[in-house]
């Protein structure tokens, strides 16, 4: 059962993270980032950082690679609103 669990969760960690990369893509098609919050996607980097490198001391790959994918595409879309603020 746990290792259904984690390959559940790794699943969802990752897909729950698209949200930052379908922001990046709005932000990009339209060649505007003004309605989206700066300081809201560096709260939300910083967080999911964080839970990055919680998960790289503890080994845990679910929590490495959902919050990989979501580092990734928060700094993606900080990049993308810092281009078209």
């Amino acid at each position: 059962m746990n290792k259904w669990y984690a390959r559940y969760m790794i699943f969802i960690g990752i897909f729950g993270q698209f949200v930052f990369y379908s922001q990046f893509y709005a932000i990009i098609q339209n060649k505007s980032a003004h309605d989206v919050s700066l300081f809201g996607f560096i709260c939300g980097f910083v967080s999911v950082a964080s839970w990055l490198i919680y998960g790289v001391m503890l080994r845990d790959r679910p929590l490495i690679l959902a919050n990989t994918v979501a580092t990734i595409g928060a700094l993606l879309t900080i990049v993308a609103i810092l281009m078209y603020q």
